[in-house]
């Protein structure tokens, strides 16, 4: 059997696992909390490594190995940024948004916790964080499709549209039928082949290029700067890369994961999981970029056309072409784990958050689950007609099409606030949440704002500000949201 063969058998195999969850995931989903939150009840495992899973992409095993082997590890502070605000999310925002979700009113979304954290009778907040979601979401979603279809293109030479379909196919099929459990569970197995791919290519490289001495040795032949944080580095690059930990706290299909824990308790043990998991991927992404420069110039002729495709490129030489195509399938998990989580949380904001408002009618639970079917269809559409001409790298995709930033500055400062600071109001939040938002989308439009900071720092900061100033403008006390605000803290202290 040839190569291409083995590394066929091995993501058909993938896939079929994806399937099979997403079947018994079906099986599973009786009412809309199951479907749209899995029914609170993620253990800390699974909701460790499905958040990491789904925040992570196609990025962490190509778009970071490709930075890496470009340019050096001056491309690492992006990472450290992340791992930073990865854990102040876990630290800060999990426990408190359990507990806070469950108390005021069980809210199973993002839009309908704020409105319920907020008290705000003229649904406007709902809907205006629902038509956010529903936006930014759509892009982001076609950008991983993008990744699916470059990756078919570039393993297998398929037609990037060929590999675009098959990607989508699978992805809609067990998302659509399984919900939030399916992507859960898709998403912690999908973690965990990423995190023995990562680890498991540089370990095993290493002995390819003679070990750390003769890997560093090759590198300085490149270039004696890709070992070093600093040179090329300057301040408001380091600050702009550092500043993308800012997002976490505003992406609502990572901090979703938080309100499906089983208990405010098990919050604890699931971020030691998952920075665990983060912080060692990321270690093996950044030594699969490095390895791959000592690589390539230890043997003149190889060549590598694609420096996002350098993890690709070394798991097909060192190892069977079998293995070779399970680390195929991580990165495939990566792209897929993430498109999922973002497809259900769309479909979360459109039946939950904009059609109950608008139809002004309670149905039974089983209708609203197959609208909400029918709003993962839809929303994989419109992505995959954005998706159809491929353009941009992968980075460029989830960096500029403003997702990441557009997200972080809309909804960062908003969570921080409604978990910590009783005076919040609507106003303050409705005036942050665009400011932010419409700040990134001119920011980022500007190709000089943008050489000079990534958008969301001027997003963050004035989303902050205005909601605060607004906010004392239009605080009036409010006895449901007093009470509200003690009983979480009273249910986190019991639970510690």
């Amino acid at each position: 059997m040839s190569d291409t063969g083995y590394q066929l058998i091995a993501i058909i195999i993938y896939m079929a696992a994806m399937l099979i969850i997403g079947y018994y995931s079906f099986r599973r989903t009786s009412n809309l909390t199951d479907y749209m939150l899995g029914g609170r009840s993620l253990g800390p495992a699974v909701t460790a490594l499905s958040a990491g899973a789904a925040d992570m992409s196609g990025w962490l095993l190509m778009g970071l190995p490709g930075a890496i082997y470009v340019s050096g590890l001056v491309e690492a502070w992006i990472a450290v940024g992340l791992t930073a605000g990865a854990y102040l999310n876990w630290l800060l925002v999990a426990p408190r948004l359990r507990a806070y979700s469950q108390v005021s009113n069980d809210s199973i979304t993002i839009p309908s916790y704020l409105e319920n954290r907020l008290k705000d009778t003229s649904r406007s907040l709902r809907i205006v964080s629902g038509i956010i979601i529903l936006i930014f979401f759509t892009f982001y979603v076609s950008s991983g499709m993008v990744a699916g279809g470059i990756f078919f293109k570039s393993s297998f030479g398929l037609d990037y549209h060929t590999g675009l379909l098959i990607v989508s196919a699978v992805v809609i099929a067990y998302t659509l039928f399984g919900g939030f459990l399916a992507v859960s569970y898709t998403d912690f197995v999908q973690g965990i082949i990423m995190f023995l791919a990562l680890i498991l290519v540089p370990v095993i490289g290493i002995f390819y290029v003679g070990g750390f001495g003769g890997a560093a040795e090759s590198i300085r032949a490149v270039d004696p700067s890709h070992l070093s944080m600093l040179e090329g580095a300057s301040v408001l690059g380091v600050l702009s890369a550092v500043a993308w930990g800012l997002g976490y706290f505003g992406q609502p299909h990572i901090i979703v994961r938080f309100m499906a824990i089983n208990s405010v308790k098990e919050t604890k043990q699931a971020r030691r999981i998952g920075m665990g998991w983060m912080i060692l991927s990321i270690l093996g992404a950044l030594a699969t970029g490095l390895i791959g420069i000592a690589y390539y110039q230890q043997n003149a002729t190889a060549s590598l056309t694609d420096p996002e495709a350098v993890f690709i490129d070394l798991g097909q030489i060192i190892f069977h072409p079998f293995i070779a195509g399970i680390m195929l399938a991580a990165v495939l998990a990566a792209i897929m784990s993430t498109i999922s989580s973002q497809l259900i949380v769309t479909s979360s904001a459109l039946i939950e958050d904009l059609y109950k408002i608008v139809s002004k009618k309670e149905s039974s639970d089983k209708k609203y689950v197959t609208l909400g079917r029918m709003a993962v269809l839809v929303v994989s559409l419109i992505a995959m007609f954005l998706a159809w001409e491929q353009s941009k790298s992968i980075l460029d995709l989830v960096a500029y099409a403003y997702a990441w930033a557009g997200f972080g500055a809309a909804f960062g400062p908003i969570i921080l606030l409604s978990l910590f600071w009783r005076k919040l109001t609507t106003w303050g939040a409705l005036s942050g949440m665009v400011v932010g938002a419409i700040t990134v989308v001119i920011w980022g439009n500007n190709e000089y704002l943008t050489g000079l900071m990534y958008e969301i720092v001027p997003g963050f900061i004035l989303c902050l500000i205005l909601a605060v100033v607004v906010s004392l403008m239009t605080y009036r006390k409010n006895t449901e949201i007093e009470r509200e605000f003690d009983a979480t803290i009273e249910l986190l202290n019991e639970e510690k």
